[in-house]
Formats: C-alpha cells, structure tokens, sequence
C-alpha cells in the first residue's frame, strides 16, 4: 500500500485544474501528515471525511463499499470551476480569499461536523417538498388534485356550493359544526343552478335535513291550477293577478328572508279532467313548493287529494266550497275567505229578516256540481234554522258547467206553482247574465243575488251591455270589502295593480287573490330562514287576529284553518257600479 504522497502523485492528473499554489510541489501540504501510518486516514481530514458519509450512506442503501465511489468524492469537490492563473498575484504565497472551499486548507484541517448534518438534511428536506410539489401538480393536471385535497380536509366533494351562514343568526362553534363524510363527485349533467338538491346550502346547521321542494336560496316557487282559458277565464285570471301583486310587492321589498316569490301558472280550463294534469304539471316539472289561489270547487276535488296525499300546501283556493273546511281541519289546507255556506246563510237571512220574504218563496240557481251544491247546502241550513222546512222543499233550478244553456232552468221556474220572488244564485258570471237575461221580463220585481265566485266586475259588464235595467239591483255577496272604499289594505292593492299591470281595473276576484297571498307571506315572514311546509304550517297556526288592514281580523289555530268569515254586501246600481248594502 503506498503512502498517502504515493497516491497523490498518481493523481497528478486531476491537479491539472488546481490554481497555482496548489500546485507548485514546494508549497507545504498543510492537509498531508508524513507521519500517518500506511493505510490509515487523519481523523478530521476531507478524504476521512467524504468516506465515511459515504459508507454511511452505502450502508443504509445496503449496497457494499465502492473504491470508485471514494475516488469520485475526492475528485467531486474540485469539479468545481478553478481560478485562472491570471488571477492570482504573482508573488502571492497564500491563496486568494476566493479559492475552492474544498481545498481551503482550514476546511481540510477542522471541517466542522455539524454543518455537514444539517446539509444533508437540508437537502432530504428539499427533495421531499420536491416530491409533494410534484405530486401536487400532478394531481392539478389529472383534475383530481380539489377532490384528494377535500379528502384530506374531510369536505364534501358535492357540486353544491357550501355556503357560510348562520341559521336564525346564532353562531355555531366548531364542535357544533359536523362536516359530511367526502363523496364522489356527482354526474348529474344539469347545472347546480338548476339541481333541486342545491337547497340545503347551509351544511352545519341542516346536515341531513332533506331538500326543500320548490325552495332555493334565492327563490320560492308557489303555483296556480286555474281556468285561463274557457267560460271561467276571467276568474283564473283576476286571480293570478292579486296573487302575483302581492308576490310582486314583497319582491321589491327584498323578499322573504333574502328569497323572491314566483308564480307558476298552469292552465285546467275549470274542467276536472284537466285539473289532475296541470297538477302533476306543477309539482313533478315546475317543483313548486305549495298551492295558492286554485280557482274552483269541481276543479278541487280532483287538486285537493293530489297535495293532500304529497303533504303539500294547497293555500288560498278560490272557492268556498266544505270539502276544503273539514271539522278538525286538513293540516295542510288553509282559506282566506268565507264559505259559500256563510255567504248563502247571510243573504238568506237578509231576505227574511230584511226584505221581508217567506222562505218558500226563495229558490236557487246553481252550477250542477260540487260547486253549486256547496252553495244549496248553505241555502238549505240557513232555511232548516229559520224555520223554513228542509232541502226537499227547496226549489233548485241547475245548469251545466261550463255552459250557458240556462233554458231548462227557466222552464222549470215557469212551471212552479208558488210564486219565487228572490232566487240565490250560484253560478259563474255569463250563466249568471244569461239566466237574468231571459227572466228580467218575465219577473221584474225578482231579487238576484249571487255569491262571490261569480266574479262581480265581470258580471256587472255583461249585465251592462244588456242594458242597465238589467244590472240595477243585483246583489252579490263579497268576502272582501268593496274595491272603490278607502281600506288600507285596498289602497295598497289598488296601488300596487297600477304599479305591476297599469290599465288594470280594480276587481273583487283579483282583490281577494291579493289578500289571500298577503296572509300567506306573513306566515312565511314568522317561520325564518329555514323554510319547509311543516314548519310553515305550524307558523301559520300561530296568525291570531292579524289586521292588515281589511276591517276583519285574520286568526288561524290547529282547528281553525279559515282566516275570515266576513261577508259583506254589495248591490248594482244603474249604473254598473257596486254599492254596499247591510246584510243584517
């Protein structure tokens, strides 16, 4: 084994790219000690130095000691790029200050150990963040990386935006917050905007509360099955359009709790065979959350089973008819306005007590269905209490919906033997003038009276443009108060129609769609945010003697899903024009 002199003579090829001083063979070699033994290293020396880390780190790769290896860590330092001779001074003996640090001959003589620990570790370190930048953009450009890094954090993968919020403005800690198990992402192709599931926007406060039918962040959705079409259309329209006011009002208002109010319409021509399908129409592709101003008896016969078996809200129908006032009452059906009952009731009563008539002298024109025999039942138990024997004795003259064949009516009037003097009328509005038209003549001192479902404002133009003997003294009862008063709940209604749809005359149908969607916003006022039919149900049962404005306070309760019973009295004029008349 040669000396460690030996060894580096044979070396003198790589000390080519030393500076100068290097060298020069009578420079003292500071790093070489002549009195080591052969074959052994000095302790602190850079050769000792680089073949131990290199054994060590042989040793934890489980790979035996190369001798080439040692040759390469000798010469690995000095692959550093050598000075110039230029630029060293000539009658320099110590090497400039920027010499390699691999040949400083203090580093060679006391090269400190700690340094070199932390290098190593500074360098594992680096290729470890080197790693998880890699694999972080490699995740980026597979599209995976949002997923693994919700994985990591424990999110939800879901579509749904998870919105911040606190639910009736109480703050919820961290241990009250749950987050949901992670999920694939969904495949469902339509865009969040329209997912139904997007509703449950608030992920601590209603995790595994189910999605809110018709109920979005911004928006809920309420429909309409009415006749916009046919002999009826007038009623479906003039209710649209007091619901859609109300709506329209609260709108630019700011909403019901951040959300706006829509209005979906479907069309059933006031025909029961259509009504099944414009109320799947509603709820399975328009989703609407609840039922509002329905128009007609017959058609809610069919509607009311359909939301009554789907625990839907069916609010405010246009009509007056039993089957919607069960005793206890259906939990989710509520009405305005008073029955056909009541209204018949007071108009029966008017004719007795107030003009004076035997109850046998009474008779009724009605609508043959469940509308008209909603009517003639209320006709017949205001007789049974006024003495006047039961319904048998009661002459009732029919006609078919949808039409205005009134001939048979007529005819049978004619045959009766004792003489009618008032006939209580419930039909809707061109029967209603077909029907005066072909007896006014034939009886001109006959008191009619018709009930609200008529529609007053257009029954008053066709009665008008027979001629105003025509009009002159027809009564119609109303459960809202008269459209020319001066009633803050009126003027707000008459100014709001002017906003929304100018041109619009004022109407007793369109009136009551107003309330009626007015009442219904104060319940969805009191139940808060977090809004589903339970829960509005439940708000709505709190409403006790709500005025608003009407001259009749509203009240609902567990057995009591009728907000008014008022009825109020109204007569034509000459003129057309509606005035009100005291029905006690």
């Amino acid at each position: 084994m040669s000396s460690p002199t030996d060894r580096t003579e044979k070396h003198d090829d790589h000390l080519a790219y030393a500076p100068k001083w290097a060298r020069d063979p009578h420079h003292e070699r500071t790093h070489e000690n002549p009195n080591i033994a052969e074959g052994e290293f000095p302790q602190h020396n850079e050769q000792s130095v680089l073949k131990e880390g290199l054994i060590s780190d042989q040793a934890r790769a489980h790979r035996p000691l190369d001798p080439a290896s040692l040759r390469e860590a000798r010469l690995a330092p000095r692959a550093r790029r050598p000075l110039a001779e230029g630029d060293l001074p000539e009658d320099s003996e110590r090497p400039p200050s920027r010499r390699p640090r691999s040949l400083d001959p203090e580093v060679l003589r006391e090269p400190p150990p700690a340094p070199r620990a932390l290098g190593r570790l500074a360098v594992l370190a680096g290729l470890a963040i080197a790693a998880l930048i890699g694999a972080a953009l490699a995740l980026f450009i597979t599209g995976k990386f949002p997923s693994e890094f919700n994985k990591v954090l424990g999110l939800s993968t879901d579509k749904s935006a998870v919105v911040s919020r606190f639910a009736d403005d109480t703050f919820k800690t961290s241990e009250q917050l749950s987050w949901p198990a992670a999920r694939p992402p969904s495949t469902d192709p339509r865009p969040i905007g329209e997912d139904s599931a997007r509703l449950a926007s608030v992920r601590g406060a209603s995790e595994g509360v189910p999605s809110t039918r018709g109920v979005t962040d911004n928006e809920i959705r309420f429909g309409i099955s009415a006749p916009f079409t046919g002999s009826a259309k007038e009623l479906g329209n003039q209710m649209k359009l007091g619901v859609q006011t109300a709506f329209n009002l609260i709108n630019d208002a700011g909403g019901i709790h951040g959300r706006q109010l829509k209005l979906v319409t479907a069309d059933d021509g006031y025909e029961p065979t259509r009504t099944a399908e414009t109320m799947q129409q509603l709820y399975e592709k328009e989703q609407v959350f609840g039922f509002i101003g329905n128009v007609g008896t017959p058609t809610a016969v069919v509607g009311l089973p359909y939301a009554l078996e789907r625990k839907m809200l069916f609010f405010g129908a246009f009509t007056g008819a039993s089957l919607l006032r069960r005793d206890p009452p259906d939990r989710y059906v509520f009405n305005y306005r008073a029955s056909y009952a009541e209204e018949t009731d007071a108009v029966v009563r008017y004719l007795v007590k107030v003009r004076g008539l035997r109850p046998d002298q009474i008779a009724v024109f009605a609508q043959q269905d469940a509308y008209g025999d909603s009517g003639f039942a209320g006709v017949a138990k205001a007789m049974r209490a006024l003495g006047g024997g039961d319904e048998s004795a009661i002459l009732r003259l029919n006609y078919k919906r949808n039409t205005v064949d009134v001939d048979d009516a007529v005819a049978r009037l004619r045959a009766h033997k004792i003489p009618i003097k008032a006939i209580v009328m419930v039909p809707t509005y061109r029967a209603a003038a077909k029907f005066i038209e072909k007896t006014r003549d034939l009886y001109p001192t006959m008191i009619y009276t018709n009930v609200s479902f008529v529609g007053s404002t257009t029954l008053a133009d066709e009665l008008m443009l027979l001629g105003p003997r025509y009009a002159n003294g027809v009564i119609v009862t109303q459960v809202v108060p008269a459209v020319d008063s001066y009633a803050s709940t009126v003027l707000k209604y008459k100014t709001g129609l002017a906003k929304y749809f100018p041109g619009v005359p004022p109407d007793y149908v369109s009136l009551e769609g107003y309330v009626a969607g007015s009442v219904l916003l104060e319940g969805l006022k009191r139940v808060g945010p977090q809004l589903d039919t339970e829960k509005l149900v439940e708000a709505l049962e709190t409403v006790r003697d709500f005025d608003m404005g009407l001259g009749a306070l509203i009240s609902f309760g567990p057995t009591e899903h009728q907000g008014s019973h008022k009825v109020w009295g109204t007569q034509l004029n000459e003129y057309g024009r509606y005035q009100a008349i005291d029905l006690q």
